[in-house]
């Protein structure tokens, strides 16, 4: 299972430089509160995409033709259960909660960024570029 998760240094790695620079920022700019949201955003992020990464990891694994249904299922339930608590805060009116926004923002696009960047530029035995 590790050999499908070689990408995770990478994408940790930049995950943590936003969640400092993310945490930096929203202190200066508006305290604690906004803070507290930007590092919520990162971990929101990072807990996404972690899970993603394992379920996928594991399915292909133990049961590749599954993979599809399988990795859909979790997307779904994942999704659903974010739009619940987001919801949830907004309720609750919480001052951090733009900042929280904001933050799996930029979190998920440095994410995926830096996913792309180790593809383009692994040695992947399989693909020949």
């Amino acid at each position: 299972m590790t050999e499908r998760l070689r990408h995770l240094p990478t994408t940790l790695g930049i995950t943590g430089v936003v969640l400092v620079v993310s945490v930096v920022i929203a202190a200066l700019a508006g305290g604690v509160t906004p803070a507290l949201g930007a590092a919520a955003g990162v971990g929101l992020v990072l807990v996404s995409h972690l899970v993603s990464n394992l379920v996928v990891a594991w399915v292909d694994m133990v049961a590749r033709h599954m993979l599809l249904p399988v990795v859909l299922m979790t997307y779904a339930v994942k999704f659903a259960a974010f739009g619940m608590v987001m919801f949830r805060v907004n309720q609750a009116q919480w001052p951090g909660l733009f900042a929280l926004g904001v933050t799996v923002i930029a979190a998920t696009i440095a994410w995926i960024s830096a996913q792309l960047y180790w593809i383009l530029h692994a040695k992947i035995y399989y693909v020949d570029v």
